[in-house]
């Protein structure tokens, strides 16, 4: 079930860093080597903001020799917008019946 994972899709949403990882891998693969030289971190840190994007199922990490190459599963962020999409439709619906209201509302005060 998809609401399961968007916790934790989430969760791996809410760092700067882990978002600049992903929008970095929205322009391909990279290496842990490569994702790692922008921030002013450790290595060992930026791999742990890489396993739990693995975590979350957003990158895919596969060993390559010595390096690990991490690839951007797009998937699990359209999970994300389609479980938002229904909230915006209840919204978007509640906010039409509003508008409808309050129209009434004057339409009926000005016939006063």
């Amino acid at each position: 079930m998809v609401v399961d994972n968007i916790g934790t899709i989430f969760l791996a949403l809410s760092d700067p860093t882990r978002r600049a990882i992903i929008e970095r891998l929205s322009r391909g693969p990279a290496t842990v080597n490569e994702l790692a030289g922008p921030f002013n971190v450790s290595q060992q840190m930026v791999s742990k903001h890489i396993a739990y994007l693995v975590r979350a199922n957003i990158v895919l990490k596969i060993k390559h020799g010595r390096e690990s190459v991490c690839t951007l599963r797009p998937e699990a962020i359209r999970d994300v917008s389609d479980w938002a999409l229904e909230y915006r439709r209840f919204w978007d619906e509640s906010f039409d019946k509003l508008e409808a209201v309050l129209t009434e509302m004057k339409r009926m005060e000005a016939n006063k």
